[in-house]
């Protein structure tokens, strides 16, 4: 509502970091790398993307997945220290696998009572 007026906070100046340049275009590989890896993990059907955003508390980072049918599933990283902004190698795997299989159980969830035994 008070969006565009100056008291607003949105120069950043109440204690939130702020990313420079560099830091954004790190973030944003490493968010890239966590996509790349969780569509590698999926068939085509499902659409991955991701978000670089900036959060009530400092910079939001979100990954998201839309199965063929189901419901959304993402996975949001906030940094924890201002110097340090880049998601470790080990997270960015276990932020894709679980992604994936999220995305996996939301497509298994929304077909429950649509198929039928194969056996008795």
């Amino acid at each position: 509502m008070y969006g565009n007026t100056p008291f607003a906070g949105a120069d950043g100046g109440d204690g939130e970091p702020v990313l420079t340049t560099e830091q954004r275009r790190h973030l944003r590989r490493d968010l890239a790398s966590v996509a790349a890896e969780t569509r590698e993990l999926l068939p085509d059907e499902f659409a991955v993307g991701l978000e670089l955003a900036r959060g009530a508390n400092g910079p939001r980072a979100t990954v998201a997945v839309q199965p063929p049918i189901g419901s959304v599933v993402s996975a949001g990283y906030t940094p924890e220290d201002d110097a340090d902004l880049r998601i470790g190698d080990d997270e960015r795997t276990d932020l894709a696998h679980g992604l994936a299989a999220s995305a996996a159980l939301q497509v298994k969830q929304a077909m429950a009572g649509d198929t039928s035994p194969t056996a008795q």
